[in-house]
């Protein structure tokens, strides 16, 4: 029998509004509440039900697990990348869930060294997860960070490369990057408030310091910002970037002189972006002032000041500008039009540019690891729905590209036994919305197919169509794909970014239910065999659809989806809750307060019947919070009617990315796809004989 949630009334009154929430309480264990148990027995009985619910796919879900993993190439290597006298890369050996962190000197002949051993490092850990390499100048030192709660809470640590020492400097709470000074001692980074999560100071630290004495250097007091440091590819900056979705600020100073004050590149502008890219004469602003898809600017190395800024390249309505990779004499520009990236080639001295061209109708390109600034060789990636994740090299003297590694699929994959295409179907505002498809040949397409609908739509992030090995379980038992690109993306423009948030939000929502009626009206599927899934705020969009088209969709995965868009957005305490408000925007203003609670899913579940649901979340996710997927899932048992399938999976040992191993992760897709395939009646027997 399914668990029921014990109900503890709690009031709400706002703007004379004044709501009943029986589920709050499950807040207490993120609170550390009276309650804290409670709650954990509550996820508890809900994963044991989900695991009852799905006791008879027990076996399609192993047979999926092990069907998703052979795909996998076990002993593999990345493309090497040149950094200051070394080639970097990382390899994976068979059998181990994580991977080794390796340089060469010189040449690829030459005798490997191990920097670290991530298999061994995380031996013992449920969650273990190592990013934020950075070698010192001198390549002597060698900082990376380490988060063992999956909290995105990174300790930082020192090793010294030539005898193998971590240095007793450990650095916690930080958001992982460290990076040097020229001086190979300095180390700046990104600290966290504890209880918020959010990124408030840069600090410096010395080499063989106490950490507790480390000095700030940099303090955000807008809380709707993010703050990050890094350091110019020349070598010559550090830089401090605030950033939030309607304006950004610069800070910099000479690498040389890392212990010097920081100033100011342009203070902030209301509603302006601006990042820079310091070129050996000049800086490169990329901003959308006066330029909604933004433009690029230059001016001078000592006169930075947006009074000083000139035209570069000047905006196009129909390109949108979203990254610029500098090199010496040459800059990768990447870009949007007609909802598909490409690159542009521009060469410094001779002022002429070109473009890449790529012959797919759908794909995704996107500059790789370039940290070599004397170099005319642009490292690449390239994919699509049929293509498998590539690097290649491209020489932007001579226009010669070469193929470095592209994604082996084992067992045997034959590109040309799939169909990808593109679509645009119109939203009930008359907006062309774009849709990228791919399916096994043969499938039919007179509706009887089952069809998995994809979107995100939230923060500017494009969805952009890319290779899955894992896809091939769902399109070689006949499922289509589709991956719709809403607004809220940014894929048209940012336009189509602005058009989905805020008080537009509900564009978001409209687009995903009009993309796959279109796909029903066209014969791609019908309601009986289409699903859709969605993660984080993709997951609030799963929650709306549930809502206003529970009859268009016979499933629905919903992954750490933000549900409880209301009250998260009125609790500052909150892990990023105050990042937010430029997206949602601030329920502590009535007009956002009712805007937002007219689509937040917890706030419009009805009496009625919903599609079949499977909810996914983290007890330790510092993104989308547990209490929301949990206050949700209670929610809708007590309200719904019909007799469809609701589960609510918690990994107790997880948050926000699930797990943090190279297989462990594919059992969370196995029960998805079970999910699906007893949905569509796929017997186990079927994945058996795969």
């Amino acid at each position: 029998m399914a668990p029921k949630a014990a109900v503890y009334p709690h009031i709400r009154t706002i703007h004379n509004d004044t709501v009943q929430d029986d589920y709050y309480w499950m807040i207490d264990y993120f609170k550390q509440g009276e309650k804290s148990q409670e709650v954990i027995d509550y996820l508890e009985k809900e994963n044991t039900y989900t695991s009852s619910m799905l006791e008879d796919t027990a076996n399609l879900q192993e047979n999926l697990f092990q069907e998703l993993k052979s795909r996998i190439k076990e002993k593999d290597e990345s493309v090497p990348y040149y950094k200051n006298g070394y080639y970097y890369y990382s390899r994976t050996e068979e059998g181990n869930q994580y991977f080794k962190f390796c340089r060469k000197k010189g040449t690829l002949e030459a005798e490997e060294e191990l920097l670290l051993d991530i298999d061994r490092l995380a031996d013992g850990h449920a969650y273990y997860t190592a990013k934020g390499f950075s070698v010192s100048p001198d390549n002597r030192l060698l900082a990376f960070s380490v988060d063992t709660v999956s909290r995105r809470e990174y300790t930082i640590y020192i090793k010294n490369l030539e005898t193998g020492e971590i240095y007793p400097d450990q650095i916690r709470n930080t958001e992982g990057a460290a990076i040097w000074g020229n001086d190979n001692l300095t180390l700046f980074y990104t600290a966290k408030n504890p209880v918020t999560l959010l990124s408030e100071k840069i600090m410096r630290h010395i080499l063989g310091s106490d950490p507790a004495t480390d000095v700030l250097v940099y303090e955000e007091k807008d809380n709707t910002n993010y703050i990050a440091v890094g350091k110019s590819k020349n070598g010559k900056y550090i830089i401090i970037n605030s950033e939030g979705t309607m304006s950004s600020e610069i800070w910099f100073l000479n690498a040389d002189f890392p212990q010097t004050e920081f100033r100011v590149f342009q203070p902030r502008m209301q509603d302006i972006l601006y990042s820079i890219v310091p070129l050996e004469d000049r800086f490169l602003i990329l901003t959308n002032d006066e330029a909604i898809n933004f433009r690029i600017m230059q001016c001078p190395l000592d006169q930075t000041e947006r009074s000083n800024w000139q035209i570069f390249m000047d905006h196009r309505p129909d390109v949108l500008v979203s990254d610029i990779e500098e090199f010496k004499d040459f800059l990768a520009i990447a870009q949007r039009k007609n909802g598909l990236t490409q690159l542009a080639i521009y060469d410094l001295n001779t002022q002429q540019q070109h473009y890449l061209d790529f012959g797919e109708v759908a794909y995704t390109v996107y500059p790789a690891i370039n940290v070599e600034y004397n170099s005319r060789k642009l490292r690449y990636g390239y994919t699509s729905l049929v293509t498998p994740s590539s690097v290649y090299e491209y020489d932007m003297g001579d226009q010669h590209k070469v193929l470095l590694k592209q994604q082996e699929v084992l067992g045997g994959y034959d590109q040309t036994a799939y169909i990808t295409e593109r679509l645009f179907a119109t939203a009930r505002d008359g907006v062309q919305v774009p849709i990228s498809i791919v399916y096994k040949k043969g499938t039919k397409l007179d509706g009887t197919a089952p069809l998995l609908q994809y979107a995100y739509g939230s923060y500017g992030a494009s969805m952009d169509p890319t290779f899955s090995s894992n896809r091939l379980s769902l399109l070689d038992r006949g499922f289509i794909y589709a991956l719709t690109h809403i607004r809220g993306g940014e894929e048209m423009g940012r336009q189509w970014y602005e058009d989905g948030k805020m008080m537009r939000k509900m564009n978001t929502f409209y687009d995903f239910v009009d993309c796959g009626k279109y796909l029903i009206e066209n014969h791609y599927c019908t309601s009986e065999h289409l699903y859709a899934q969605g993660g984080s705020a993709g997951g609030l969009l799963m929650g709306v659809v549930a809502n206003i088209a529970p009859e268009q969709y016979h499933g629905i995965i919903a992954q750490v989806p933000f549900v409880d868009v209301v009250n998260t957005m009125l609790d500052d305490t909150i892990p990023l809750t105050t990042n937010e408000y430029d997206e949602w925007g601030n329920p502590n203003e009535s007009e956002a307060y009712f805007y937002m609670k007219t689509y937040s899913p917890y706030e419009n579940i009805e009496a009625k019947e919903y599609p079949n649901l499977l909810v996914t979340t983290g007890l330790h996710d510092s993104q989308v919070q547990y209490f929301e997927p949990a206050k949700w899932v209670a929610k809708l048992r007590a309200t719904k009617t019909g007799d469809t399938v609701l589960l609510l999976k918690t990994d107790m040992d997880y948050g926000h990315g699930g797990a943090s191993g190279r297989f462990d992760y594919l059992k969370e897709i196995a029960l998805e796809y079970a999910f699906l395939f007893k949905l569509e009646g796929i017997v186990p027997s079927h994945t058996s004989e795969q």
